[in-house]
């Protein structure tokens, strides 16, 4: 699975503006499963983070 990055790398109450991931799962992407990434970019986009923050 690709990275979600977007290129917007700014954090805001710990999450990465950009792609809505933590530091924590920034830094551990690469050594992640395909499990593992898709159940962070599922939580992303179902809604169980403040993702994107609105303003």
């Amino acid at each position: 699975m690709d990275s979600p990055c977007t290129s917007v790398c700014a954090l805001e109450d710990g999450l990465c503006v950009g792609c809505g991931r933590t530091v924590a799962e920034i830094a551990s992407w690469q050594s992640m499963s395909d499990e593992e990434r898709e159940q962070v970019v599922q939580a992303i986009q179902q809604g169980e983070r403040a993702y994107p923050k609105a303003d």
